[in-house]
């Protein structure tokens, strides 16, 4: 079956699993964490292949450590399939409750976007977190991995979508697309799905933005900054820099550019470089920045770069620096070449951070926290689709409410516009309890 035929019988199927009880979306998470252990063997053995074809493919060691689907990985899935069970039901909350005029009343509900569109990289645990969401968010949703995981991916996907039917939720809930032939079929399904969320590199995301009439949500690239303040700790500073930079360098939340105050500069960057030097990282800076760290006796692993660089996505162990006079130099900076992802400012004066964090104009904005907060699961979100860096509909790690629309609904009892044109009836505008 092509995708527009799955995109068709998703779009019939979308109302009845919207309309599904909280207990049978539940019970298809419950059934989707046993499935996973069930089939750990036949899970970790179809990774040992994508893993084997990415090493002797040549990828770089950053991108197979994305590839792999382990015992650990296994465990963070485990633990945001039980942190998403525990989430209040999504569908159903009413945010608004108004009496029109005397037994006229309107309320306004959550119900799922419908058939949901994801098309993300080769991250095989992505493929468990954007179906779970779904499932909770009552959404269908036509799943589609990188061809690096192949193997991982549907394995992965058997567990779930066998998981979603012993439920008693409709098969059309979940689709997997394989083929790259079928990313611009999906794109071409516009009236059957309704939201795009695509996950990869700058061109990829750019690409199906170009490419379809479908709406898109999502971000394209993750150049995150840390601004290290005059004011700040600098062994704290330090601690976040490192972490931010090295703790998973292939992640769009990644800090991928160091922003240090020209007070501190001469004392912390070759602090900071040694740090990232003993995690396999190194530098790339300005002419300052390089004569800074070069000291005698200190092994600056530090290169010289152009300001054109500082748009760059390195997803590796690598981040661009430069000195600023302060903290309006840095702002200037981050909304000029930062992807509005996530920005961090390290300092002790309330002052400066709260400047920081109102004129950044990102996503996410933090103080003296590493940037790779920022993710659904760890926001208490239980998972999460992907992190939007618009500003419509969601914006930040996108999980269960980003998933939700809402729609008007209005009871009455024989009530016609005529009779308030014409002065027989007047509205009141009540607010009731909700």
């Amino acid at each position: 079956m092509g995708v527009r035929e799955e995109a068709r019988r998703m779009k019939a199927a979308a109302p009845r699993l919207g309309a599904s009880s909280l207990e049978q979306r539940n019970d298809a998470l419950a059934r989707i964490a046993a499935g996973l252990r069930d089939a750990a063997p036949i899970i970790f053995e179809a990774n040992r292949l994508d893993l084997a074809a990415a090493e002797e493919a040549g990828l770089p060691a950053t991108i197979r450590k994305r590839l792999r689907y382990d015992e650990v990985k296994m465990a963070e899935s485990q633990a945001q399939l039980e942190g998403l069970q525990g989430l209040p039901d999504p569908i159903g909350r009413v945010s608004l409750n108004r009496e029109l005029a005397d037994g006229l009343v309107l309320t306004r509900v959550s119900c799922p976007i419908g058939v949901i569109g994801v098309i993300f990289e080769a991250r095989p645990d992505a493929l468990v977190q954007v179906a779970s969401l779904c499932v909770k968010s009552g959404n269908c949703a036509l799943l589609k991995g990188g061809k690096e995981t192949a193997n991982t991916n549907r394995a992965l996907f058997e567990v779930v979508h066998r998981a979603v039917e012993g439920a008693g939720l409709p098969a059309e809930s979940l689709a997997l697309a394989e083929s790259h032939a079928e990313v611009d079929e999906l794109l071409g399904c516009d009236g059957d799905v309704d939201l795009l969320i695509p996950r990869g590199s700058n061109a990829f995301v750019r690409y199906i933005q170009e490419h379809t009439k479908i709406p898109v949500m999502g971000h394209s690239s993750g150049v995150c900054h840390v601004y290290v303040d005059k004011d700040a700790d600098l062994e704290l500073a330090c601690r976040v820099v490192v972490d931010a930079k090295t703790q998973y360098p292939a992640v769009c939340n990644a800090a991928e550019t160091l922003l240090v105050h020209e007070g501190v500069a001469a004392e912390f960057l070759p602090m900071v470089q040694a740090a990232l030097a003993g995690r396999g990282a190194r530098l790339r800076g300005t002419r300052q920045v390089v004569d800074l760290t070069a000291g005698d006796g200190v092994d600056p692993a530090v290169e010289l770069m152009g300001d054109d660089e500082f748009g760059t996505e390195y997803g590796d162990y690598v981040m661009s620096s430069r000195v600023v006079s302060g903290v309006e130099e840095a702002v200037a900076h981050v909304n000029r070449w930062g992807s509005h992802h996530t920005d961090c400012i390290v300092t002790r004066d309330d002052e400066v951070a709260e400047y920081f964090m109102q004129m950044v104009d990102s996503a996410g904005v933090y103080r003296n926290c590493s940037t790779r907060f920022a993710d659904g699961f760890r926001y208490g979100f239980g998972a999460e689709v992907g992190i939007s860096t618009g500003k419509l509909h969601a914006r930040g790690p996108v999980g269960l409410e980003g998933l939700e629309t809402y729609k008007y609904r209005l009871v009455g009892h024989g009530d016609v516009v005529a009779d308030f044109a014409e002065g027989r009836r007047s509205f009141s505008f009540r607010d009731l309890e909700a």
